[in-house]
């Protein structure tokens, strides 16, 4: 194994949160299915589907590297919202953790010289850095919406074929 032992123990708790935040993901998309909102929906799902790219990302990176990644069982997952707003609010109280995961991570990464590791997860620190400015630009559209989620629906109906028309440019 190249990568450090505490580093492994990190990255598979890392690994429960990522699969964690996929299944939370499909919860909140849930609510939002449920309250006609299929574009908010969507967002969800396809976030659900992120959340569970980065757990894999790990488990690839740990296979190559000699490491055993272990594939956790899920917390308990929240399914009820009482708005919009605040399932929104959850996801990005919910980024902000993983961010300061990714960060804790990056620093052990550092203290045990782990340069491969350390290497791997930069890539996590920026998508991180647009995770949060997504969430929090999305729970500011939606206070700015005051009630209105049609407005928020467009917005991010917009976004995603911006989105989409990015990533067939790349």
């Amino acid at each position: 194994m190249i990568i450090n032992e505490k580093v492994v123990e990190a990255m598979n708790a890392q690994i429960r949160s990522e699969f964690g935040a996929s299944a939370q993901y499909v919860a909140i998309a849930v609510y939002f299915d449920e309250e006609g909102l299929p574009d908010l929906a969507a967002y969800f799902y396809r976030q659900s589907e992120e959340e569970r790219m980065h757990a894999m990302k790990f488990v690839h990176f740990m296979l190559e590297t000699g490491a055993k990644p272990i594939i956790p069982g899920l917390p308990e997952m929240r399914n009820e919202f009482s708005s919009a707003a605040e399932a929104v609010q959850f996801a990005l109280d919910q980024e902000m953790r993983v961010t300061d995961e990714i960060n804790n991570l990056v620093s052990l990464a550092v203290q045990e010289g782990d340069h491969a590791s350390n290497q791997f997860l930069q890539w996590f620190v920026t998508e991180q850095v647009e995770e949060v400015d997504s969430m929090s630009t999305l729970l500011q559209t939606i206070k700015h919406a005051a009630g209105n989620l049609l407005f928020v629906e467009d917005y991010v109906r917009r976004n995603a074929q911006i989105m989409d028309v990015s990533a067939a440019e790349e």
